[in-house]
């Protein structure tokens, strides 16, 4: 197929399409956080004096770097592009274009694809770049303790033929249509160190930071890649993830100048920034993910789909949205962002507020309100909030229900092992980008195996019948799209709340930084005055 043009290096992504948010921004990512700018009026007298060298950038995050989960797409992902790079990367209409890859061709029959290489690009200790990196990456995530998410997606590569160090052909099992997302997501690290890197010592990528130090609960400490591939970048010298596990510590760390950007300020305390001139905030709307709660079906009460639905019409989307995410949100029953093929209006709110139909539906279910249901959560402090209100919300409609929190490390390998209590709540990805992505890998949706245990012929029936289709759009696919929607809605595993916009809080003087659709920061153009 005919590839386009590379993006030129300061073309403002889909993600810049933001809508005006004050005089500061926030992004909230999958990991449930907030991030922004200013309006594009003041963001383009901001960049007038054009890009400068140098400067050390600190990015406050509120959960430390976890290296075994290096190949899991999660709110720890953040600094993946910073060490990495991917084949490609999506344009504003999820169109891909080059990274590591220069060019591509699919086969008529969509069950193979030709890639050009580039031929320019080192690892960081020195070591070319080759075919060979690009057939490692795709069996690594087939290896079951990397917990890939497009694990499924790499599986259809089911050959290679080198053509050289820089073309390679993959040959697939069958058409798939979220190929480039598997391309978008995987990382292209170093055969010959990641057992190092899942272990935080050393993280040897081409990207434009080099690794320096894991400090275990502190953060990670980046510097310049000199020989990048991308000529005269990246600007900064020196990149630093500091942990603040309190939100005020995160919040006084970004006012004192001590941080100079975050995607993790939580929704409350947004309003605290608004009309600082210090700040610039920025929203997108594209959607980073979605919260929701989750339901066990093996384990009563929500093994019983009336006791499901309650749940869903129990709970305020429009108080979770305004509340616990600071407005930076679209209330939804439904995981599609706006800009998704998948979305519609019908679907987002299929359930709304409603208690007297939770309270016929729970009756319905057999529910006795004497019993207790465990509802879990991380701590992050998004997490807390929702898991608050929902927990207010279903004692409205007469079930009872214990917090059961855990850290988010811990809460990721319980949602990665199926171990979840009856109800739970948490974020998830994959909505921002092909539909059927979600489906087949999503740890909460997944098909084959997913976090509620839930299964049924109809449904992965549909979810195959998106999936393996060369074609991502068009009508045919977004009926099959729909059909996962109905399937979605009507069995109630997973009971969406809300869109998360993605939102960034940045210091004024931070020019340039973006996020790829899985939430890998790009700083490749990023520059401090």
């Amino acid at each position: 197929m005919p590839i386009p043009p590379p993006l030129p290096p300061d073309l403002p992504s889909r993600r810049a399409a933001l809508r005006a948010a004050g005089t500061g921004a926030l992004l909230l990512g999958a990991s449930g956080v907030l991030a922004g700018c200013r309006s594009a009026v003041s963001a383009d007298e901001k960049a007038s004096a054009g890009p400068r060298r140098g400067g050390s950038l600190t990015i406050a995050i509120n959960q430390d770097v976890t290296p075994a989960l290096l190949f899991t797409q999660s709110g720890e992902s953040l600094h993946n592009r910073l060490i990495y790079n991917t084949l490609t990367r999506y344009d504003d209409q999820l169109k891909p274009r080059p990274e590591l890859a220069t060019s591509w061709q699919y086969a008529a029959d969509g069950k193979s694809i030709t890639l050009k290489l580039r031929d320019d690009v080192t690892y960081h200790d020195g070591r070319a770049f080759t075919a060979d990196d690009v057939i490692f990456a795709v069996r690594n995530l087939l290896k079951p303790e990397r917990s890939a998410q497009l694990a499924s997606t790499a599986k259809t590569v089911t050959g290679f033929e080198k053509r050289g160090d820089h073309e390679l052909v993959l040959k697939l099992a069958h058409p798939v249509s979220n190929l480039f997302d598997l391309f978008e997501f995987m990382i292209i690290t170093d055969r010959h160190t990641v057992d190092q890197a899942v272990k935080g010592t050393k993280l040897n990528g081409t990207g434009p930071f080099k690794f320096v130090k894991w400090s275990p609960g502190a953060g990670l400490s980046l510097t310049r890649n000199d020989k990048y591939w991308l000529p005269d970048r990246p600007y900064l010298d020196k990149v630093e993830l500091r942990v603040y596990t309190q939100p005020d510590a995160l919040l006084s760390a970004l006012r004192s100048g001590q941080a100079q950007l975050s995607y993790q300020v939580p929704g409350k305390q947004l309003a605290t920034l608004k009309g600082n001139s210090a700040f610039d905030i920025k929203e997108y709307d594209t959607g980073s993910g979605a919260v929701y709660v989750g339901a066990s079906v093996t384990t009563a009460p929500a093994n019983n789909k009336d006791f499901r639905q309650a749940v869903a019409w129990a709970v305020d989307r429009d108080r979770i949205v305004s509340q616990a995410l600071g407005g930076y949100g679209l209330p939804s029953a439904a995981p599609w962002p706006k800009s998704s093929p998948a979305y519609s209006e019908a679907n987002r709110t299929h359930y709304t507020h409603d208690p007297a139909t939770a309270r016929e539906l729970l009756k319905s279910s057999g529910f006795s309100t004497r019993q207790t249901v465990p509802l879990g959560h991380p701590t992050t402090p998004l997490h807390v909030a929702i898991a608050e209100i929902v927990q207010y919300d279903l004692k409205q409609i007469g079930i009872r229900t214990e917090l059961e929190p855990s850290d988010p490390a811990a809460f990721q390998k319980k949602l990665i092992s199926g171990t979840m209590p009856t109800l739970w709540i948490n974020s998830h990805s994959f909505s921002q980008v092909h539909p059927a992505t979600l489906a087949v890998s999503a740890y909460p949706f997944n098909q084959a195996r997913n976090t509620s245990h839930f299964s049924s012929p109809e449904y992965t029936e549909a979810v195959q019948a998106a999936w393996r289709r060369k074609d991502a759009d068009g009508a045919g696919a977004n009926a099959l799209y729909q059909k996962v929607s109905d399937l979605l809605l009507d069995e109630a595993f997973i009971i969406d709340l809300a869109v998360l916009d993605s939102v960034q809080v940045a210091a004024s003087k931070l020019h340039g930084p973006d996020l790829t659709p899985f939430s890998y920061l790009n700083l490749d153009h990023a520059y401090l005055d």
